[in-house]
């Protein structure tokens, strides 16, 4: 990809180009902070003086021309490549990109904004890609640079709320600073809120968290995740901490076809593949595993995959004969059928 700095952009009447020119062009006469005031690319002041050159009201911006916005799309493709479905999750990712993006360009006309606030729940079951949209999205955000850093610092209860009075604070504080400039990603943050134990001191934490997410939102996104309406509860006992959270978005389990296609994912990732029994045995496995406790769609599929290769290497070794490629590449029928999940629960592999 070719190095281009801030948006591409051309006045009505002067010869166009095919790529953006390699500085931006001052604007003279339509600039507040005067004339020969050259912006960075993000619509900041250049080194010419402490107030931005925006562009003047007769010019266009092209975002096809955008070194952020190319790699905001890379992102989101990287985004569709490593996850399967999700639809609605993805379009919400595009609308909250989409709009940074938009946000962007009126800058550099000067048209004043409030920062929006991006403080997100992901709602849904383990193993539906909540994790992954989080690390997504934090690479967004610090390209459009909402966030100075990238990076997503997972917690859960046990890393923000301590056992014994003064514990909490510290212990919320800790992770906060840790997650400064970032994500800070709260998994089972429902967790948090104990209805039963009036003298629980997640509500500390919740309180102290409601205090950051206000005052560092510029510089701070905080993410709770968890089961839909455990997570439903949480806002309710706790109104201050819905009204600050705008973005909710749902992550649905995944159908028998998409694990399917997350399976053969998983399975070519690693250099093995399903023949064409095989394929057809994982198709029954699922059909009997979503139906039992404790499914975890995407993990327990990764799971199930890391015990088909047990029982193909205990299938290997007694062969007692020299392998080919194609024995170490091939899970196969009776390798996927060995788990217990088809004989009931009498054996555990």
């Amino acid at each position: 990809m070719s190095q281009r700095s801030g948006f591409g952009f051309y006045r009505p009447g002067a010869p166009s180009s095919s790529s953006p020119p390699s500085s931006p062009p001052s604007a003279t006469g339509a600039t507040p902070g005067g004339a020969g005031h050259e912006p960075g690319p993000d619509g900041s002041a250049g080194s010419g003086g402490t107030e931005p050159a925006y562009l003047p009201d007769d010019a266009h911006i092209d975002l096809a021309h955008d070194e952020v916005a190319t790699r905001v799309h890379e992102t989101l493709a990287r985004l569709d490549d490593e996850l399967v479905g999700l639809g609605s999750v993805k379009q919400r990712v595009r609308e909250i990109a989409s709009l940074l993006l938009v946000d962007r360009a009126r800058e550099r006309f000067g048209l004043t904004t409030s920062k929006p606030t991006l403080h997100m729940s992901f709602t849904g079951g383990p193993g539906t890609g909540k994790t992954t949209v989080a690390l997504r999205m934090a690479e967004i955000l610090h390209a459009l640079g909402y966030l100075r850093s990238p990076k997503v610092h997972a917690v859960t209860r046990d890393d923000l709320v301590g056992q014994f009075i003064g514990q909490t604070a510290p212990k919320t504080k800790e992770a906060i600073a840790k997650a400064a400039g970032g994500v800070l990603f709260i998994d089972e943050a429902y967790a948090l809120f104990r209805a039963e134990n009036e003298r629980d001191y997640g509500q500390e934490a919740i309180e102290i968290l409601l205090t950051e997410m206000e005052n560092e939102r510029g510089s701070l996104v905080v993410i709770f995740a968890g089961y839909a309406d455990r997570m439903g509860d949480l806002f309710a006992a706790n109104p201050g901490l819905s009204s600050r959270v705008p973005h909710h978005i749902a992550f649905g389990d995944y159908s028998a076809d998409e694990l399917m296609q997350i399976a053969e994912r998983m399975v070519t990732k690693e250099n093995f593949t399903f023949d064409e029994e095989s394929r057809a045995a994982f198709g029954d496995y699922l059909a009997i595993r979503m139906t039992k406790p404790n499914f975890s769609n995407a993990r327990s599929v990764r799971n199930a995959i890391e015990r088909t290769r047990l029982r193909q290497a205990r299938r290997l070794v007694a062969l007692d004969r020299p392998l080919g490629k194609a024995d170490l590449t091939t899970l196969t029928a009776e390798d996927v059928r060995g788990s217990s999940h088809f004989e009931g629960q009498a054996r555990r592999n």
